[in-house]
């Protein structure tokens, strides 16, 4: 796996992966950038919360539940002083389908987070990693797990 990232202009950089596709980072003014995009640890969430995801989805699909949404909601915590690394992490699915059983998904979520996701099992070396979800069913009200 390769990627690529280049300084642009004040504190923008353009980070390309080896399969073609770019995305723009920059640092909040305070730090000379002007918010043009998302920070790097900022990625560093969306990319954990993105294989995460991945793993859920497909479990579930394997699983032959009736999947039709995934949402994952990821709230961190930092150290205070340098390196600020994440110290505790959060992440809340909402997944969306029919008649999807708790335990599956309590399943998949439990094997992502301590065998296929590479991403949140790296940082689990240095932050508290929890996990919960809900259930939506089709026109009716969450169940919070």
């Amino acid at each position: 796996m390769k990627a690529r990232v280049a300084w642009k202009e004040g504190m923008s950089f353009l980070g390309e992966s080896g399969s073609g596709h770019a995305v723009l980072m920059d640092g909040p003014p305070e730090a000379g950038g002007q918010n043009l995009g998302p920070r790097p640890m900022e990625m560093l969430l969306l990319g954990t919360g993105g294989c995460a995801a991945f793993d859920v989805v497909l479990i579930l699909k394997k699983g032959r539940q009736d999947i039709h949404g995934c949402e994952v909601e990821i709230e961190a915590e930092r150290a205070p002083g340098e390196p600020r690394v994440f110290t505790r992490i959060h992440f809340h699915f909402v997944l969306r389908g029919k008649q999807l059983g708790s335990e599956q998904v309590e399943r998949a979520i439990r094997l992502s987070a301590e065998k296929y996701c590479s991403a949140s099992i790296m940082l689990g070396k240095t932050a508290k990693l929890t996990h919960d979800f809900e259930i939506v069913e089709a026109g009716e009200t969450s169940q919070t797990q």
